[in-house]
């Protein structure tokens, strides 16, 4: 009885080798086409630079990204598509010149995976201890742009944040919301092999019911950052960390427990500050403070004209006043920009009810 051969194949092989000639020909086209969207960046830069017009502008970017998630049509997703434009206006703008940005840090923390979010990762980023040093850096003009964050979804406000912007100059230009995941990460073999916990204080906060449930047992250590629990956790072999995926990844510690963060929506809201008033994308926040009178009624007064103009207010956080005792301003965060006719009226009515108002910035709304 005759066997028979392998079935042909021939065709497949043909077709196979057809499309890879096929991406080879578009990558050619695309390169080709980078670099010819290079070549326009560089001589908007010098149609700029010798009209005295701004080096980087958020909400031209912010309606660039805007406009290529419109246009998508797969089968990449959207944001996939986004992060990749994002990285090709760094790189392009880098070729200008490279923007400098000062963060909390260290290296592999949330802030830092904010900054490449918002800037990509054709910039020198400069990581700082604390967050008064982000604003000091950025006053004295050796950064160009500070990312710190303002609040979590689980936490709420970051105090430390919202203290610095009572007393800056410095704009908020643009804004972060960052998904939170939170991994048990170590060389232990297993979790049972664990023997001491390094977090930081927020991380805890976050994680609290799981770390409760499954590492109540061990010796928690507080640390700065949950990139310094990660550095640690590498010297130590019967250690852990609890931390973000780029913490894993940077100091080489593999993830035991993924997702341990007791809300699955967690979520921290950065900001990005600078010395420059940003103009408007078309889908923008504006973030305000108000220094009102303590006597009753006052914050009436403060929210009333906003539903008078219909402006929507996403957020009134209170914080002490530093200049006396029981004496408190408001920050607000609203939709729109700051040249809406219904923002301005808003604005002239509560300054009308007797309080004073600082615009912090307004800035595209994230993504």
């Amino acid at each position: 009885m005759s066997q028979e051969g392998p079935p042909e194949n021939g065709g497949t092989d043909a077709r196979q080798e057809s499309l890879r000639q096929e991406i080879d020909r578009i990558d050619g086209e695309v390169q080709r086409l980078v670099n010819q969207r290079a070549a326009h960046v560089l001589e908007i830069a010098r149609i700029k630079e010798a009209n005295g017009g701004a080096f980087y502008r958020p909400e031209r970017e912010a309606q660039i990204l805007a406009r290529v998630a419109e246009r998508n049509e797969g089968p990449f997703p959207d944001q996939d598509m986004v992060r990749i434009f994002r990285e090709i206006m760094s790189s392009c703008l880098a070729l200008e010149r490279r923007l400098r940005i000062a963060f909390l840090g260290p290296e592999a923390s949330f802030t830092h995976a904010a900054v490449q979010v918002h800037f990509g990762h054709a910039v020198e980023e400069h990581p700082v201890r604390t967050i008064a040093e982000v604003f000091r850096e950025v006053e004295a003009g050796t950064a160009d742009y500070g990312v710190v964050p303002v609040e979590n979804s689980t936490e709420g406000a970051v105090n430390a944040s919202l203290d610095q912007l009572m007393g800056t100059n410095l704009q908020v230009c643009g804004e972060v919301a960052l998904r939170i995941e939170h991994h048990l990460m170590s060389h232990a073999p297993d979790m049972q092999s664990i023997r001491r916990l390094y977090l930081h204080p927020q991380t805890q906060a976050q994680c609290r019911e799981w770390l409760q449930d499954h590492m109540g047992g061990l010796e928690w250590v507080e640390v700065t950052s949950n990139a310094e629990a990660a550095r640690r956790a590498t010297a130590e072999p019967d250690s852990a960390a609890v931390a973000g995926a780029s913490a894993a990844e940077f100091y080489g510690l593999p993830v035991l427990a993924a997702g341990v963060e007791d809300d699955p929506e967690n979520t921290t809201r950065f900001v990005v500050v600078g010395a420059q008033w940003v103009g408007p994308s078309g889908n923008d926040k504006t973030s305000i403070l108000v220094s009102a009178p303590n006597r009753p009624g006052s914050l009436f007064h403060v929210l009333q004209p906003f539903s008078l103009a219909g402006v929507n207010l996403t957020k009134i956080v209170s914080r002490p006043a530093r200049s006396s005792l029981w004496d408190y301003v408001f920050f607000l965060d609203l939709d729109g920009h700051q040249e809406d006719a219904a923002v301005q009226e808003a604005l002239e009515g509560v300054e009308a009810g007797g309080a004073a108002v600082k615009v912090l910035g307004s800035y595209p709304r994230a993504r």
